[in-house]
């Protein structure tokens, strides 16, 4: 009789940790997906300006021709891209676009004057804040994430469940100098 109630309760005691495992990974998975939808909100209205900083950048600065064309290429690319490392790739392709193109803009001082392209500017640096704060949080859900997924014995039910690792959002190395421009 002591030996079936101590099976039924280390049995019990391996179903509550299966159950509270499995729910705490749904809870993370589902909080990364909100991080990443999060962070993809900001990255699209970032998409919506590029155009906009575009024009006006090229009214005042028509020879540049090869940085407002790469800005917008990496843009396209991003807004295209499929998967974390596509989307990686784009966005440094456009935060060093961006960079050339902000750079122009002290080349040029009408350009840096005018009212349309200083309150462009100041509407990406809100939202560069907010990508920036968006890809922290999702950075840390999926620390957690990976984490939980490999600690023992949390991984025997993450192996059940079929969770894969998550990648983080990251700069490349390349994307961490300044840009050089010169005319």
């Amino acid at each position: 009789m002591i030996i079936g109630i101590i099976i039924g309760v280390a049995v019990l005691a391996v179903i509550i940790f299966f159950i509270s495992s499995y729910n705490g990974f749904v809870r993370l998975r589902n909080k990364a997906e909100e991080a990443f939808a999060t962070m993809d909100a900001y990255l699209k209205k970032r998409w919506d300006l590029i155009p906009n900083l575009v024009e006006t950048v090229k009214g005042y600065a028509t020879h540049e021709k090869e940085t407002l064309e790469a800005v917008i290429n990496a843009r396209n690319m991003a807004m295209g891209s499929n998967g974390m490392a596509e989307l990686q790739a784009g966005e440094n392709a456009l935060a060093a676009g961006l960079k050339s193109l902000f750079a122009l803009s002290e080349a040029y001082p009408d350009l840096k004057a005018n009212e349309n392209f200083i309150n462009l500017q100041n509407q990406l640096q809100t939202v560069e804040n907010d990508i920036l704060q968006a890809r922290k949080y999702y950075n840390a859900v999926v620390k957690s994430f990976n984490t939980r997924r490999e600690l023992f014995p949390q991984s025997i039910v993450a192996g059940m469940m079929n969770l894969e690792k998550k990648e983080y959002f990251e700069i490349e190395d390349a994307e961490r100098g300044t840009v050089k421009v010169s005319f």
